[in-house]
């Protein structure tokens, strides 16, 4: 069985930085695409950033330069590491990865929240 198990949400201060990974399991990643989406609250699910499996990249505009996304095959794993947080950038942080046009399996999401 396919599952993706998101970790790293946390309360941060403006500014500050945070890791968030997402652990797959049931099968191996490394061949497909995986990325991250947010939503924050009152707002629409948001595409934040995607990696194909050679590890190209992709990102929105409300988070180039600030967030990076990676992964590492050994251990079935994405990251994104998010820095110079921001308050807009509180929402629930979603991965999933893409075994084709039509199948796609998501994570539970894990809440970040930017406050002082």
């Amino acid at each position: 069985q396919v599952q993706l198990v998101e970790s790293g949400g946390d309360l941060v201060q403006p500014g500050g930085s945070l890791r968030l990974s997402c652990v797959g399991s049931g099968t191996s990643f490394s061949m497909y695409p995986m990325g991250w989406y947010r939503q924050g609250p009152g707002k629409l699910r948001e595409l934040v950033a995607t990696i194909t499996r050679n590890s190209s990249t992709n990102y929105s505009d409300s988070v180039k330069g600030r967030f990076t996304i990676s992964r590492d095959v050994a251990k079935n794993t994405a990251y994104l590491q998010m820095n110079s947080l921001k308050p807009e950038d509180t929402a629930v942080y979603y991965c999933y990865v893409d075994f084709s046009l039509r199948t796609r399996y998501w994570g539970q999401g894990t809440q970040v929240t930017v406050s002082s």
